[in-house]
Order: C-alpha cells, then structure tokens, then sequence
C-alpha cells in the first residue's frame, strides 16, 4: 500500500470528524455559550488562571498531551501489522479520542476548572470523587514514570539531542518575558524570537555533539537524564505557568507540527510503500515486542495508548487547559482539534514503522535473544546503521525505530541523502521534545490533584497561592513518579503504563456521559457512553494478563498497582451506573408528568 494513500484518508476524516461531528457535540449536545465568562476570568490569578490567545493556549495543549504515546505506541502496535492501527487510530480519534477530550475540557471549565476527581465527585457523589482521586494519582504516577523513561532512552548518550532539550527552557522563559512584561500580548513577536532561537539551536547541534568539551557536557548517563527530568519537573510545577511551562509548550509545538508536516510532504514527494503488511502473523498472540506481547486484542488499544483514545487527556483537559480557555467557543478548537491533530501524529509515527523491511523493523525493536527465535535476517540494517552513524539493533522501546524510518523518508528527497544522519538525530531530539512537554503539564496537574486532596485534612494547602503548598506539593509529587524513573526500565512501566490510560479514559468517558445525563441530554448520552463501556472489557482484560505476567517475573509492586487501580475504577464504574439508573427513572418520570399535563 502506497502511504500517501493512507495519509489523504486520515485527513479527510479527520476533517469530516471535525466539521460535523465535533461541532454537533459542541454546539447541539454541550452547548456552549460565547457569552459566559470562563474560570480563566473569572478567577484569574496570573499563576494557573490566566486567559489566553487560542492559539496559545492550543500550543499548550496540544504539546501536554502529545507525548510519547502517539509516537511509540503506534511504532509498537506495527507488529501487528499497518490495517489494525490505522483503523483504529483514524476511527477511534473521531469518535472517541475527540469526544473524550471535549466533553471533559467543558465539564472541568463548567467546574471552575477542577480535576477529573472533583468533577466525579459532583456528578456521582462523594465516595466516587475520593476514589477517582486516588485512582488518578496512581494513573498519573505510572504515566509520567513512563513518559519520562522514554525520555532517558531519547537523550541519554545523546549530546545533540540533550543540548537541543535544554536550550529549550532559556528560550522559553525568554519568551514568557517578552509576552508578560516587556511587550505584553505579543504572541507574533514573542513566536518569532522563539522560533529563530530554536532554529539557531537546532542548526548548531551537530557542532557542539562534535566538540570535545560540549560533548563531554551533553553526554548524559540514564540517572542523570532522570535526574534532569525530575528537576525541570518540579520547575515546570511551582513556576507560574506563564513563566515556563505554556511558552515551552508553545514552542516546541512550532518544531512538533512543523516536523510532521514536512514528514507529510516528504511523504507526498517520496511516494513511500509500505512493506509492512495489512497483517501480521502476531495479530493472534506471540509478538515479540514488549507493549504487545499479547494477541490484537486487548493489546492493540493499550499499546497505542494515544492518538486514537487516552486517558491522560483527561489530566490536561482538567487540569492547565481550562484555567487558560479564554472563551468557550474555543474548546472545539483547543479540545476536539488537538485530539484530531495527535490522531494524525499517530498516523506519521505508524508510516514511519512500516516503510522499514519487517526483518529492520524486528531487528531494531526486539531484543538480540529474541530476535533469534523470529527466523529473520537483517536486510537493510547494516547499510541503514552506517548511514544514521549509530549502532541501532536491538534498541527496544520504539524510539530508534521511528527515528530511522523518519530520516529514511527525509533523506529520500532528492539531494537528502546524504543528510540521513542529520535526520536521525534531529528525528530523536523531536521526539524527546515531544515527551518533556507532558511531563511539565502532568507534573502540574499532579501538584494540583494533591492540594485538592491534602487541603481536605489541612485547610492551607487548598490556598492555590500559597507558595510553601506549591513547593510542597510539587516536591512530593515529583520525587515519587521520579523515584519509578530512577530505578525502573520501560520494559516494565510501558505496558502498564498502556493499561492504566485507557483505563481513566474509559472513565472520564463514564462520567462525562454522566454529567450529560444530568444537563437533561439522555438522548445524547450515547456519544460517550459507547466508547467508554466498549473500554471496560479492554482495559480489564489487559489488567488480568499484566497482572499474571508481573506476578510470573515477581513484580509484585506494579502487580499491587494494577489490582488497585483495576478495583478502584471498578467502584467508580458500579457508582456511575447507579447514579446512570437513578437519573433515568427521574428522566422517564419527568416524561410522565409532561404526558399527563397534558
């Protein structure tokens, strides 16, 4: 199959999905109101609560919730062939993934912006708001313990990926400057500052990877890129959000979208086939890839844990994003339109995977042992290797093999080839990017989530200006996702990690068909009922398996995180469907009483 082919039907139902369906949920089933002052108004602060320009505060978004899933996930998930992730990435963005993020980003602002816990609390009651909370708290721990591990394995030994992350931060605190004090609102000249800096940054990279001394800087052990990560995390979560963390998202945002519409051209220009086939032998079971070793189903929807359905959305949509919304007309935009454009990430990251020979493509993300029992040979990997200057068989995890199939789409352009190696690297600093903007935003979100939930036993800590809560808070949170970071490997954290997300994506999807029931819309509580009952049996079917295959290697901690959170969202589940039963009776009487009126 040609990959253009399947690039043209991405967008074309991404923009169908958007024109009519995502608006008709906006407008018909939410009802958004232009007229209504959002929380970024109403209790603006200039730290979290602080209303901001659409296209902003899309930067933000877009940057937090794309990180590491729609571009890992959608690479591992190519074991099972290119039909089944295709499927349900361009399906499930539309009818799951765009839905998801919308109806939570206006239930949190209908909120005043609270977490998905207290929005659970509201709409079902109290004993599933303090579950949800804890439930959540594990779910963003494992995530953030996984995101970042991919964020190690992208710049450890990696001097020019390393220094590009780093330079990151200066610019982006230069241009939350500039829009805040020196020129206020000025988002054009802010982006063109940005942008000239990173472009600067990215162009001198391969001279400071090749001198001696800055190499020596930027060659990073795995404890000291976890370390790195945990410190700029905790930044990221005291530091006024317009200090840092929004104009660092927006930034890297620039470099996200615009890589992967120069992939999407270089696609058009390059006409690339994929040669990996509609299926594979491992759809039933067998495959040798860590985040699937099981059969299609359930592994395929926890494998790509974004750009089709994820969880972690949630976070954000409850979290940064509706402290920022400026007016509500903007949550289609911000909420539906992200989603869609992850959705097409995914696509890139799955084209990326399978123009490589299946034999590359296996030899690059299964281990040397297992790669053994495959009976494969290497066809392209040797000369592929020499080209990129880097030894990349047997590098599990996705990230080295989406980054060989992106510089190999790059470098056949004409007069590229000889720039592959550049590729390479640049295709690894895009995704580290990628990854360290949802760290900030989660770890945000997470010190927000503990406030709420320790300010119910001491009072201050409920004070969001309070600076020792903050500090406290962001600390606490901080060390316990950076200890997992520390001292684990994403052989172990991805596939849970996987399970997890989709599990609080299956439901924030239960409560936000909740909070449509309650708004008087039972005729329209399908749109997420569906979606988040079909997760029900994919997400509990996984948990069993991971929990049999944790017990079998003896990790027994993450087998105690699976069980609880599997039980947690379990209790949350049966008190949504009485809550769900409760307001049809009250729905069918209110239909009685109207009969007989008249």
């Amino acid at each position: 199959m040609n990959a253009l082919t399947l690039v043209i039907v991405a967008l074309c139902v991404f923009a169908l999905g958007y024109r009519f369906y995502g608006i008709f949920i906006a407008n018909r089933v939410l009802g958004i109101d232009p007229e209504k002052r959002t929380p970024a108004h109403v209790l603006e602060d200039g730290i979290d609560y602080c209303p901001t320009n659409k296209y902003v505060l899309f930067g933000h978004h877009f940057a937090a919730i794309a990180a590491a899933g729609p571009l890992l996930g959608p690479v591992l998930a190519a074991q099972f062939g290119y039909l089944p992730g295709a499927l349900w990435i361009i399906i499930g963005a539309v009818v799951a993934g765009g839905v998801h993020d919308m109806v939570i980003l206006f239930a949190s602002m209908r909120h005043n912006g609270k977490s998905i816990s207290l929005i659970a609390e509201s709409e079902i009651g109290k004993s599933a708001g303090v579950v949800a909370g804890f439930a959540v708290i594990f779910i963003l721990i494992l995530t953030l313990a996984g995101l970042s591990l991919a964020e190690v394995n992208a710049m450890m030994n990696s001097p020019w990926s390393a220094y590009t992350v780093f330079c990151t931060l200066p610019i982006a605190v230069i241009m939350g400057i500039w829009m805040r004090m020196v020129r206020p609102g000025d988002v054009a000249g802010a982006s063109m500052v940005g942008v000239a800096l990173l472009a600067l940054v990215i162009v001198t990279g391969p001279f400071i990877a090749a001198h001696p001394v800055f190499s020596h800087w930027f060659t990073l052990s795995k404890n000291q890129c976890a370390l790195f990560i945990a410190v700029y995390g905790f930044a990221a979560s005291a530091l006024p959000v317009w200090l840092l963390l929004l104009p660092r998202d927006y930034l890297s945002t620039y470099l996200k979208l615009g890589t992967i519409t120069a992939l999407a051209l270089g696609i058009v220009v390059v006409h690339p086939y994929l040669q990996m086939g509609a299926f594979t032998k491992f759809i039933h079971g067998g495959g040798p890839l860590v985040a699937a070793p099981g059969s299609v189903f359930p592994f395929l929807f926890i494998t790509i844990a974004c750009g089709a359905l994820s969880g972690f959305h949630a976070i954000i949509g409850a979290g940064t994003t509706p402290k920022m919304i400026d007016n509500e007309k903007d949550i289609i935009f911000v909420g539906y339109g992200a989603m869609l454009t992850e959705g097409f990430v995914a696509i890139m990251a799955l084209i990326a995977a399978c123009v490589l020979v299946p034999s590359d493509y296996f030899a690059i993300n299964a281990s040397a042992a297992v790669y053994k029992t495959l009976g494969m040979s290497p066809v392209h990997l040797p000369q592929l290797a020499k080209m990129v200057q880097e030894h990349v068989q047997g590098r599990p995890g996705g990230a080295v093999s989406l980054a060989v199939g992106m510089a190999y789409i790059f470098s056949s352009i004409p007069f590229m080839k000889a720039l592959m190696a550049y590729w390479y690297h640049f295709a690894i600093m895009f995704e580290a990017v990628f990854i360290l903007t949802a760290v900030d935003a989660g770890t945000r979100v997470g010190r927000y989530m503990l406030q709420e939930m320790i300010g119910k036993v001491i009072p201050k800590f409920s004070e969001e200006r309070w600076i020792p809560g903050i500090v406290i808070t962001s600390a606490l949170f901080t060390c316990t996702w950076g200890y997992l970071v520390y001292t684990g490997n994403i052989t172990i954290i991805w596939p849970l990690f996987g399970m997890s997300n989709q599990l609080l994506a299956a439901c924030a999807l239960i409560v936000g068909t909740t909070m449509i029931m309650a708004m008087g819309k039972m005729k329209y509580s399908w749109i997420t009922a569906v979606p988040g009952i079909l997760m029900l049996p994919v997400t509990m079917s996984a948990g069993y398996y991971l929990i049999k295959l944790n017990l079998a290697q003896a990790n027994y901690l993450l087998v105690l995180f699976a069980a609880s959170l599997m039980a947690l969202m379990a209790i949350v589940f049966v008190l949504a469907f009485r809550k769900w039963i409760l307001l049809f009776r009250q729905a069918k009487t209110m239909g009685n009483l109207a009969l007989t009126a008249r």
